[in-house]
């Protein structure tokens, strides 16, 4: 039977009935005291748009299902249920003959069956009542109502009909513990969606001013449950809820939102409103100002519902009523408790807020909530100054504090409002919802109050900036030349060691959040596969039965089968297949007279091979290792051996191909734009190119994705919105290509190779630009002509990336529009950018806000930053001019991108820049066999984080011991003046081998380098003091050497100190 229900709840919830039915004393149930049954009456089922009626959360509570087309009546000893034959059926498994109630159902005959009397036998059990409860509140509709109604109306003597809405409300409000269980993952669902999703992308929409509008954001909240039907259809957004406690066994089938989540903000045409059944409008979210958030969640019907206020550059008096709410929620949480009145609750509320604002009064809102669970607001329990409804331990209320209709200094209006689900307890009640709700979560200032502010502004365009090693008065300049200044190399130690030790410590905690997250993640029984999930024996068929083996078997010879991949061998007098694929190889060789051919076959347990580990599903099975056949036909064997090694070579092919083209997905069809034109890039090419001669075409974009078209229409490809991870517009400063790239979801198929990039450009150069008719060019010359050409040059490069990026913006809004989730548009920013090696060539390589990218050559490079676990920077040494970065990814089956040969001198800028993205790092000097160390993660990464995780790589403080050295060390060098001189005349004969010997420090380091690059900044101080030493160093081997031939006679006998890679310290033992 697919639906079960359970006998126990049903029995118990039944219990309570019947106990607040008895219980004359009590006024939750003074309704029904007199009644002689209560009747439960249900229709057709309600449309999707209607909140869910009282008579169906009853049902719910009680059977845990709907059923539609229903008629419960509760008598003193017996409940009467008249329903359909099959519904009959199910409700049959709660029938108790032993119970104190019994169960009667009444079942009606089936639609092509002889009607029975089932509903007049029915009618005859309720016309027989004097006083009947009933929700006479809900209306219904369907064939058994239209029936029902006609023969009640027709009865003589109808009894007296009383609202039992009150009593069921009273049934529902207090929870047992399943239900509070329940209501409590409902909650936990609720504040995950808020804090990993809603806030986070809140934050986003505003910090980048991202264009979107109420009901949009509204339609990507409802996203993260699933979207779409069929083949379309999409599951929850798991990134979300895998950050939440617990969520692991629900069942999701069971979620749902309890009313579509509301957006407001000052741009909201219809005004700031509180009610639940506001809706989110179409218009574009407003950035500044007061925004408000709604939305509730239902698991196996209870409901949590959470409400949030985000204010952007607050005034004083929002700030203060922000946290007035703040602290009256904390207040009314040590104030609901069991036993305690709605209405004394209100008062209270509103006596806090004469007490702390008096002139807030009359904007408080007119409850402070209500009772929920089946049914979202039970206006029984509305917590109001009217309702002295008596509150009880285990009820769930909905908190809603709010003002509403208060004016800000420009003459708007704006309400506040602070919404969490709480469990009302014997002493005090507590928060089920939980997270974003402190004002340092809510308030937003992003407007500058000073000059000093200014730079934050940036911040919504570019990431945290490096953090600068260099003092400010360093930047101090007057025509280009930099200042004198005698204490600028103090002040720029102090501003690094700041930096240094920030940076030390921010990645401190990011390695402990790091390890708390791993611990988390993995279980203790392992989490791993070893990199052998799905790892087994594949079986093949090579025919189906005996008759579809080729006629060539009767001659019981050796027979390649290459269509159906077999090679059939007689063994005992029969013809044996052996698919391709259980064939390792063929060998053959000549003794004397005859020719043995040797077939070795793949088996379990051998030393070498790709299936060593993998294990067998019977392990008692025996294996046939190899078969060798001898015969003096030494052509034919010849031959055959041919024929099984190309067949091999073949099968090994296709089986590559197969596993290249695994993740290659097949896109759905592109829905094209009808009733206008689309949007066009014109003059565009494509990467990866297309066959034939290059030639321009155009980018059009459609309703749910985007379509290139070769100039003469013979080639196209689409792209879809739903399988585009990133967008990226990169403009043609300092380039010669401006370019619009999609980074892929999932690969597709272009030409005859897969890609995972695909990128529209135009060459920014004269060629792209008409300039016929300038007859200035004929009468002017020389500078003023070049300084023209350089201004129109500056001004095509413009406006082709103002139209290029306004393309590119199409594209995100377009994409927004069909996906229901923003797609952002990201821009490299160059200032950040360095050079390395991510592939065979040097690239510069780019950060955006989102990933790090290469974008100017093929193969390009997009690292998605959330997809980094951790990063190691590696052969990191005083000595060496360049380093290697390491990305370790999330998903540890994924193999670390090497990015090699970064320059030292950007060293310090990288490291800012992983920092501020918020990427855990550590140095080493030494580059790591990632291979093995990935493997042995995999087998077990829970034993890997309980040994301590990525703490063998160590942390990012070896810049700060490194810089503190070299500048003490220079600080020693400065001191004496007399080791300055000796050091300095050593150094005169050593200036050559310095360069060759940091060059052997690594045999992949490359460039020039040291101190002389550093010199680009020097102040005046700094070069007298260069001019002092050299002016010493003259004098000293002038005293020492004679005379100055001498001296450079003896430099080349220093030549042997460079085998150590290292230069003398002017002490050594040179020949004078």
């Amino acid at each position: 039977m697919l639906v079960e229900l359970n006998k126990q709840v049903f029995k118990s919830r039944v219990k309570r009935i019947y106990d607040g039915w008895n219980a004359s004393k009590d006024d939750d149930y003074s309704s029904i005291v007199e009644a002689d049954a209560l009747f439960l009456l249900a229709g057709d089922p309600a449309s999707e748009d209607e909140p869910m009626r009282k008579g169906t959360c009853l049902q719910q509570w009680l059977l845990g299902y709907e059923f539609p087309s229903t008629l419960f009546l509760f008598e003193k000893s017996q409940i009467s249920i008249l329903c359909s034959a099959s519904k009959a059926k199910i409700l049959a498994q709660i029938e108790d003959k032993n119970g104190p109630i019994q169960i009667k159902i009444f079942a009606q005959a089936k639609a092509k069956e002889t009607p029975n009397d089932s509903l007049f036998q029915f009618a005859k059990l309720f016309l027989s009542k004097k006083r009947v409860g009933t929700l006479i509140k809900e209306s219904h509709e369907g064939k058994l109502i239209g029936e029902w109604d006609k023969l009640v109306a027709d009865a003589d003597a109808k009894p007296e009909i009383v609202d039992m809405g009150p009593a069921v409300s009273a049934f529902l409000a207090v929870k047992d513990v399943d239900e509070l269980r329940t209501t409590q993952t409902a909650a936990v669902l609720t504040s995950t969606l808020l804090k990993y999703h809603v806030a986070l992308k809140l934050e986003s929409i505003l910090d980048k001013e991202s264009k979107i509008t109420h009901d949009m954001f509204a339609a990507q909240i409802e996203a993260r449950l699933g979207s779409g039907e069929g083949n379309t259809a999409k599951g929850p957004d798991m990134k979300v809820w895998n950050r939440g406690k617990g969520l692991s066994d629900v069942d999701w089938q069971l979620v749902e939102f309890c009313y579509p989540p509301i957006i407001i903000s000052r741009s909201t045409k219809t005004g700031y409103d509180l009610r639940y059944t506001a809706e989110s409008s179409d218009d574009h979210i407003a950035h500044k100002g007061v925004l408000l958030v709604a939305f509730g969640l239902r698991y196996k019907s209870y409901c949590a519902n959470v409400g949030r206020t985000f204010i952007v550059d607050p005034n004083p008096d929002q700030e203060t009523q922000y946290n007035l709410l703040l602290s009256l929620q904390a207040e009314l949480l040590a104030t609901i408790k069991d036993g305690i009145s709605a209405r004394e609750v209100y008062y209270h509320a509103v006596a806090y807020i004469k007490e702390k604002k008096p002139d807030l009064e009359k904007y408080f809102v007119k409850n402070v909530g209500f009772g929920m669970g089946v049914e979202f607001r039970d206006s029984a329990y509305v917590i109001s100054a009217k309702n002295g409804r008596v509150l009880k331990s285990d009820m769930i209320l909905n908190l809603g504090l709010g003002f509403s209709d208060l004016v800000d200094n420009s003459g708007q209006k704006y309400s506040l409002h602070l919404v969490d689900t709480i469990k009302v307890e014997t002493t005090r009640s507590t928060l089920l919802t939980e997270g974003t709700r402190s004002s340092k979560d809510t308030l937003f200032f992003l407007t500058p109050e000073s000059d000093d502010e200014k730079p934050k502004k940036n911040e919504r365009h570019t990431p945290a900036l490096p953090r600068s090693n260099v003092s400010p008065q360093k930047l101090k300049m007057v025509a280009g030349k930099v200042l004198r200044n005698q204490t600028r190399r103090a002040v720029q130690d102090d501003v690094h060691i700041t930096a240094a030790a920030k940076l030390v410590e921010h990645q401190r905690e990011l390695h402990e959040k790091l390890q708390a997250e791993g611990l988390q993640r993995y279980s203790e029984d392992g989490g791993g596969t070893g990199g052998k999930e799905g790892k087994g024996w594949k079986k093949f068929q090579s025919y189906k039965g005996e008759a579809a083996l080729p006629n060539e078997v009767d001659r019981l010879r050796i027979f390649v089968d290459r269509k159906a991949q077999t090679v059939i061998l007689p063994m005992h007098g029969s013809a044996v297949p052996f698919h391709i694929n259980t064939i390792k190889n063929a060998s053959k060789n000549d003794e004397g007279e005859f020719t043995i051919l040797r077939i070795n076959f793949q088996t379990p347990g051998q030393l070498a091979g790709k299936k060593e580990d993998t294990p067998f599903e019977d392990p008692d099975a025996t294996f046939i290792r190899s078969v060798s056949y001898r015969s003096p036909d030494g052509h034919r064997f010849d031959n055959i051996c041919k024929q099984i090694t190309d067949l091999k070579k073949d099968a090994n092919k296709r089986e590559q191909q197969k596993k290249e083209m695994a993740d290659v997905i097949e896109q759905g069809s592109l829905v094209e734009l009808k009733g206008r034109r689309p949007a066009k890039m014109s003059e565009a090419f494509i990467r990866p190119a297309l066959d034939g001669k290059r030639l321009p075409g155009e980018v059009e974009i459609h309703q749910n994705g985007v379509r290139y078209q070769s100039p003469l229409g013979s080639q196209k490809i689409d792209i879809l919105f739903s399988n585009v991870k990133h967008l990226f517009f990169q403009p043609c400063d300092h380039e010669l290509l401006v370019i619009v790239h999609l980074h892929l979801k999932a690969p597709i198929m272009i030409g005859k190779k897969k890609a995972f990039d695909v990128q529209f450009f135009r060459e920014a150069t004269d060629v792209q630009f008409d300039e016929t008719g300038n007859r200035k060019r004929k009468h002017r010359y020389g500078d003023e002509d070049e300084i023209e050409m350089e201004q129109q040059e500056r001004k095509r490069r413009a406006m082709l990336n103002k139209e290029i990026k306004a393309f590119a913006e199409k594209i995100a809004e377009a994409a927004s529009t069909s996906n229901g989730d923003t797609l952002e548009l990201d821009i490299p920013f160059r200032e950040l950018s360095f050079e390395g090696v991510p592939f065979r060539t040097s690239a510069r390589l780019q950060p955006t806000t989102e990933c790090l990218v290469h974008l100017t050559d093929p193969p390009f490079l997009v690292v998605t930053l959330a997809d980094i676990e951790v990063a190691s920077l590696e052969r990191v040494q005083y000595s060496l001019k360049q380093f290697d970065l390491v990305f370790i990814f999330k998903d540890f089956t994924k193999a670390p991108l090497h990015i090699n040969s970064i320059q030292s001198t950007q060293m310090d800028d990288v490291k800012n820049w992983l920092d501020s993205v918020d990427i855990p790092m550590s140095e080493g000097p030494v580059n790591l066999n990632w291979g093995p160390i990935m493997k042995h993660i995999n087998e077990s990464p829970y034993e890997f984080f309980q040994q301590g995780g990525w703490s063998f790589l160590g942390g990012a403080g070896g810049a700060e011991s490194d810089h503190s050295d070299a500048s003490d060390s220079e600080s020693e060098f400065e001191a004496d003046e007399e080791e300055l001189a000796e050091s300095e005349s050593s150094d005169d004969g050593s200036d050559y081998g310095d360069s060759d010997g940091g060059s052997n420090d690594s045999g992949s380091d490359f460039g020039g380098g040291g101190e002389d690059e550093s010199d680009e900044g020097d102040d005046w101080d700094e070069l007298e003091r260069k001019a002092a030493k050299s002016d010493l160093k003259r004098a000293e081997g002038a005293k020492k050497g004679g005379n100055s031939d001498d001296s450079d006679d003896d430099r080349p006998k220093k030549k042997p100190t460079k085998a150590n890679g290292k230069a003398t310290n002017g002490k050594g033992k040179s020949k004078r």
